[in-house]
């Protein structure tokens, strides 16, 4: 079964649209009906949004099938509905509903960002690399393109592409941590050892909740001989998510490199 991308590894972006204008009606009634509708409408925007917001994924596709009865021919809608879709696995379903926005809106960059995220979720690697690279030409300055399609290039095993996209999305976005992140698990991967560690440890300082960044530090501490330090990261990493003992999940959902899966499965067996 295909997995989940997981969500700060990839980019995906709601897309807010444009409100419908309420015109003006000489008839008070007629404008009063058109009033109600539109809050409506407004109140199932909100209502959609914040299902997200708290990750009920389900039910925010539901409200946005909703709205798609009221408003089919908003592509902002379409695109997030295929956004809670991918939240939920539904990956081919999601690809409709994006291409459904990029008929209805070819020059927005969204649909063809998050349909590279659904398509990378299929392993279509090079499918979406095809639609990041449309999205930078619709917006050369987009660092979720960058690293969406560094992922895209890491999933093909080309890590010297990977490593330049995170680079750049990150020095784009200096807050954007997962690219980052991203960059330093690459550099590991290619025998970068001593600059993944740095970038990790400057990550791990600035943010020192950063889970990922926690378990791969320890990761590579632990293969380098750092035992002491790698421990001490390993007990922050796993009091935030204990996700980083299932060596699976982080191999196919988080998806870091093979080098990066290898010394982390090292640590582990010699716990």
């Amino acid at each position: 079964m295909v997995k989940l991308i997981f969500v700060f590894l990839l980019t995906i972006t709601l897309w807010l649209g444009a409100s419908p204008v309420l015109p003006t009606y000489a008839d008070p009634v007629q404008a009063a009906d058109k009033t109600t509708e539109l809050e409506s409408i407004e109140d199932l925007r909100f209502q959609a949004f914040d299902a997200t917001n708290r990750g009920d994924f389900a039910t925010a596709e539901t409200v946005w099938s909703k709205l798609l009865d009221q408003l089919p021919q908003e592509p902002a809608i379409w695109s997030n509905r295929g956004n809670a879709r991918v939240s939920q696995n539904k990956l081919e379903a999601a690809i409709a509903d994006y291409e459904k926005a990029i008929e209805l809106a070819p020059a927005a960059p969204d649909p063809y960002l998050n349909r590279g995220a659904a398509l990378e979720g299929l392993g279509r690697w090079q499918d979406a690399i095809t639609d990041y690279n449309h999205v930078l030409e619709l917006d050369p300055n987009d660092p979720a393109a960058y690293n969406n399609r560094g992922n895209a290039e890491a999933g093909l095993g080309e890590w010297e592409q990977a490593i330049e996209d995170y680079r750049h999305a990150a020095d784009m976005a200096p807050d954007f941590a997962f690219a980052r992140a991203n960059y330093a698990i690459a550099l590991y991967q290619v025998g970068q050892t001593d600059e993944a560690i740095r970038t990790m440890r400057n990550l791990v300082r600035k943010y020192p909740q950063f889970a990922d960044m926690r378990a791969a530090l320890t990761a590579a501490l632990w293969a380098k001989g750092d035992r002491g330090e790698a421990e001490s990261n390993w007990v922050a990493a796993v009091g935030l998510d204990r996700r980083y003992k299932d060596l699976d999940w982080v191999a196919h959902t988080r998806r870091w490199s093979p080098a990066m899966v290898a010394a982390l499965e090292k640590f582990l067996k010699l716990q």
